[in-house]
């Protein structure tokens, strides 16, 4: 009889050491999962959705399969063109054994396993069998939105949302008995900014003042509606920011020459370079301030180069799989951000990712130069995010944040996806983290000692998270409690 294949995920799966087995086990593998940062749909989850097959759940949206398809050979019709699911579930099937050393491989066949149980290696001849797996946990009986969370043990999932969004699905989620997630947004400004794009930033600004109920004419006006979907966003139980930059922006500009600016946009005029860079300064500083007032942490996503192929941006969008890392320099313009806020005591916590890793030393120590001893690692040198979410990247971050300061203060991984089944990566990240402790161990750089060790372990994936950003249960509209009172209505 022949012998049957070893699964290639085992329980020991990236542990290369005794001491790595004893501190993901009894340390990492049970701690529960604060996700501060995803893209996940909100509405999903607030209507507990389940999924009719495994493209729907697991392929639609994911631009790291996309790219990896397209680099195979695969035609975009079988990406993210009209071919059937099971069409476009096959295709991908046939890529997956062209991502070996790509971390697609790990990581696909760790979501197989978790949650579904599939121990087989997904290719164009286990596909069949695969999905029908999957199948028989997928539709109206199987798992939705809200059980695989619950199965993936996430206590908090803060999604990200624009200052216009309507929240209604954040809201709905927080008046429903039944939930066991708290699902929080995160203001993420970034059309606020685009005044390089008079007619697109003129369309957001109408729609800002309806949803604010005001009039926009003036910088004054605007500043004026955002500071009320701000407080809306507080209201909801928002306590993030986040910011996705090409690079930092601050350049000197008074306020009448971001009124200036301001004025000549709203009158469909694209701006110098020089005076849109201002621009774009003035705002951040504003918002960081209004984050600072309430007791927000702000994020700062560094470094992309954006929808490089126009081609595929006119066929499929936005966020069709078509950015790249940057190499642009930011360190003294995000010196001269943070510095402005710190001297007038108004610096909020600050979690910095840099996208290029030419910049993991840079990012880090400039996170050390605002400490102020007010809240551990106040200032976060940020997980590896995007491109470098992968072996070597997280190994690179962990090492660059332990040598320029305290990995003992780390909040952690963290999605950064559009898709429910890429919690797996929190176990890819914690396999990674308590690899590279428990090799430190053996080889007498760390001491041998489980308890000490395995203390950091548990910080590092769920307690320094939980302890920084203070996610308070709150309620719903209408109590008396910390949440959407009517003291503190939503308009």
């Amino acid at each position: 009889m022949p012998k049957l294949p070893s699964p290639f995920i085992t329980p020991n799966f990236l542990l290369l050491s005794p001491q790595a087995e004893r501190l993901y086990h009894d340390h990492a593998k049970q701690q529960p999962i604060i996700d501060y940062h995803s893209h996940l749909p909100p509405e999903p989850v607030a209507r507990n959705h389940g999924w009719d097959n495994l493209t729907r759940l697991w392929l639609a949206g994911d631009h790291y399969k996309w790219r990896a398809m397209r680099a195979n050979g695969i035609a975009e019709r079988f990406i993210t063109g009209d071919a059937t699911d099971a069409e476009k579930f096959q295709a991908w099937a046939r890529t997956v054994p062209a991502t070996l050393r790509n971390p697609l491989y790990h990581w696909t066949h760790l979501e197989l396993q978790n949650p579904f149980g599939v121990t087989q290696l997904l290719n164009e001849d286990s596909a069949a069998a695969i999905w029908s797996t999957c199948q028989a946990q997928l539709g109206p009986t199987g798992f939705t939105a809200r059980s695989l969370l619950a199965h993936f043990k996430v206590e908090v999932v803060c999604t990200t949302d624009d200052p216009i969004d309507s929240l209604e699905h954040h809201l709905a989620l927080r008046r429903d008995p039944t939930a066991t997630v708290q699902m929080r947004p995160t203001w993420r400004p970034d059309r606020g900014l685009m005044v390089d794009d008079p007619a697109g930033f003129n369309q957001w600004l109408d729609r800002l003042a309806t949803v604010s109920s005001t009039t926009i004419r003036t910088l004054e006006d605007y500043l004026a509606a955002t500071a009320i979907r701000h407080r809306y966003f507080h209201a909801a139980g928002c306590r993030l920011s986040d910011h996705g930059l090409d690079i930092m922006y601050a350049e000197d500009c008074s306020g009448a020459q971001a009124a200036a600016v301001f004025s000549q946009v709203r009158a469909g005029t694209r701006p110098e370079d020089a005076d849109s860079a201002r621009f774009k300064s003035f705002m951040l500083d504003h918002w960081a301030r209004l984050d600072h007032a309430a007791g927000w942490v702000q994020q700062f996503h560094l470094g992309p180069l954006r929808n490089n192929s126009r081609r595929l941006m006119d066929l499929v969008g936005a966020d069709a799989g078509v950015d790249s890392m940057d190499d642009q320099t930011y360190a003294r313009p995000l010196s001269r951000f943070l510095d402005c806020l710190d001297r007038d005591g108004q610096l909020a916590k600050t979690i910095l990712y840099n996208l290029n890793p030419r910049d993991n030393e840079m990012v880090a120590t400039m996170a050390g130069n605002f400490q102020d001893g007010s809240t551990p690692g106040k200032i976060q040198y940020g997980a590896a995010w995007w491109f470098l979410d992968q072996k070597d990247g997280i190994e690179r971050q962990l090492d660059t944040l332990s040598n320029q300061g305290l990995l003992s203060r780390f909040v952690g991984m963290l999605t950064d996806s559009r898709s429910f089944l890429s919690y797996s990566r929190h176990d890819y990240f914690r396999r990674i983290l308590c690899n590279r402790l428990g090799a430190d161990m053996r080889d007498g750089l760390l001491p041998d000692d489980d308890e000490l060790i395995g203390r950091l372990v548990e910080a590092v994936c769920y307690g320094n998270a939980k302890a920084y950003f203070s996610f308070e249960q709150t309620t719903v509209a209408g109590s008396r409690g910390r949440g959407v009172a009517e003291s503190d209505s939503i308009r």
